[in-house]
């Protein structure tokens, strides 16, 4: 639902972006490209050795590039079979980076094994979730139910960094958990609908 209403709200800003980029043959795919690479060395470099806001902030503003790849898909009037395909691997490398880089300032920095757990929860599922959805679609059936899409799991992990950056106490492991437990619940949810919606009821 985020996903749908976060796209939807934040497109008026980045249509007319798009469509400059457009005009100007800038590719769809070198901005995700970009905004990819940009995301995995922001989070490599930042949160590892605990700047956990500098990390949100920036790491934020270069996932925003997903978004911006979309509005000049739509401006060119469709983003092409490839394009679809590297945003959607683009978005598992970043997002594996941005957990893993804090599984590592968890586990390695920090010595707190039940925030690795939390994160190593988050991450695997969220790579699950990602493959059921496409697994099903390639074999024709639809898999797209979930409380914790991309944009749902993004948030809340960001808040609760930004937060913890900027000293709030527990925000970070309520989201972590919290998280953890969404990511799961969204696993089972996905397998239901594939299930559901097999060939033959």
């Amino acid at each position: 639902m985020l996903n749908v209403f976060a796209r939807s709200s934040v497109s008026r800003l980045t249509d007319p972006i798009g469509g400059w980029l457009v005009r100007h043959r800038v590719s769809p795919n070198v901005v995700t490209v970009v905004g990819t690479g940009c995301s995995v060395l922001a989070a490599v470099t930042l949160f590892p050795p605990g700047f956990l806001l500098a990390g949100t902030l920036v790491v934020t503003v270069f996932l925003l590039f997903d978004l911006l790849d979309g509005a000049m898909a739509r401006a060119r009037g469709s983003g092409g079979d490839f394009g679809a395909v590297l945003d959607a691997g683009c978005d598992r490398i970043a997002d594996g980076a941005v957990f893993g880089a804090l599984l590592w300032w968890a586990l390695v920095t920090t010595g707190d094994e039940v925030r690795g757990l939390a994160l190593l929860i988050s991450l695997v599922a969220a790579q699950v979730i990602s493959y059921v959805k496409a697994r099903a679609e390639a074999q024709g059936i639809s898999a797209t139910a979930g409380v914790a899409e991309r944009a749902e799991r993004l948030v809340v992990l960001l808040v609760g960094t930004g937060l913890h950056g900027m000293g709030v106490p527990y925000v970070l492991d309520v989201a972590l958990w919290g998280l953890a437990a969404m990511s799961v619940f969204t696993v089972g949810q996905r397998l239901f609908g594939a299930y559901r919606g097999r060939r033959g009821g």
